[in-house]
């Protein structure tokens, strides 16, 4: 156990509520960060210092750190829309500058270590290739401002590390697992899945990893992670069509009907957004033409660094969808078949 209070910025999102259980289970002491008039029901009935502040304020965020050894900083604005550019904004704000107050914040209050939430979509890219912390990001793709942002995010920490504050960038796949609040997008498609009102899927892939495993992946980090340096998590690559296989086997409901051409699939997502979503640009939306892209690029991830250098061991990517399903049931999101 380590001493001293560590602070969990996004502790109500998925990683966070995952983490969050997972250091109080090892006995530390914990604070969180948390935005006023959002829903903190993750936190319900856990022994936590819970302090309010807003990631875009630099002084909330200098009073949040104060005291505290060591900082988790998983909290992000995560979409998958262009949106308009005062939802660009906002994802810079939350995002950039946000990580730039910790950051700060962090050196100020002579914090021991602080680890970073990265994401894959900030790491670079390549056809049939696995996707490693070396490989660089190639700027003139086709981003989301959400990525983008992850990246420049990497940079700050590069940064304040050349500045002598000790920072990891633990980066997350798509997380699978229980504790999903929000819910998340997977989330939400596996309530779907759940409830038979799932009619169709498009095929595709990407690596995932579990609640279990990127909550680890934060403590390795926190403990053995070299600083300045980056680490992938993941637990394994699934296609759409594994993933429809595990959701039909935990719910015991049948493979929705339809497997859309993904072409088709890509087509009606842009005709969608310059059109119906251009009055709503920043409507949330099952299908995007960002989503429908990250799926056809099939990508995978290559996590070996975690695995020499911190010991990283991934779980089963079967459990973490059990156990999501088993957690929705358990808060009423789920009515199992009978």
């Amino acid at each position: 156990m380590s001493t001293g209070i560590a602070l969990v910025t996004g502790a109500t999102g998925h990683l966070g509520a995952n983490l969050v259980r997972r250091l109080l289970a090892e006995g530390e002491q914990v604070r969180v960060m948390m935005r006023a008039g959002r829903d903190n029901g993750a936190l319900d009935g856990l022994d936590v210092e819970r302090v309010v502040a807003d990631l875009r304020n630099g002084e909330a965020v200098s009073a949040a750190v104060c005291g505290c050894a060591r900082i988790y900083h998983c909290a992000a604005l995560v979409s998958t829309i262009d949106g308009n550019a005062a939802h660009k904004r906002e994802v810079f704000d939350t995002n950039v500058r946000g990580t730039i107050h910790v950051l700060q914040a962090a050196k100020n209050h002579g914090i021991d270590k602080v680890v970073v939430s990265g994401s894959l979509s900030a790491t670079g890219y390549e056809p049939e290739r696995s996707s490693h912390e070396d490989m660089p990001f190639y700027p003139f793709d086709r981003h989301l401002p959400y990525g983008f942002t992850k990246h420049l995010t990497e940079h700050e920490c590069l940064k304040a590390h050349a500045n002598g504050l000790n920072v990891v960038v633990a980066t997350s796949c798509a997380i699978i697992g229980p504790h999903d609040y929000v819910p998340s997008r997977m989330g939400r498609v596996l309530i779907d899945y759940a409830h038979g009102s799932l009619r169709a899927y498009i095929p595709g892939g990407f690596e995932f990893v579990s609640g279990y495993d990127i909550a680890e992946g934060h403590i390795l980090a926190m403990r053995h992670g070299r600083s300045g340096q980056k680490y992938i998590f993941s637990t394994a690559y699934a296609s759409v069509d594994d993933l429809m296989a595990l959701f039909q086997e935990v719910t015991r409901r049948p493979l929705p009907r339809f497997r859309l051409p993904p072409m088709l699939m890509a087509a009606l997502a842009e005709v969608a957004d310059k059109t119906w979503f251009r009055t709503f640009p920043n409507l949330p939306r099952r299908f995007t033409p960002g989503a429908v892209r990250l799926l056809q690029m099939r990508r995978r991830a290559d996590h070996v660094k975690a695995k020499q250098e911190l010991g990283y061991q991934p779980t089963e990517l079967s459990k973490a969808v059990r156990e999501a399903y088993e957690d929705f049931v358990r808060r009423g999101l789920i009515v199992p078949v009978k």
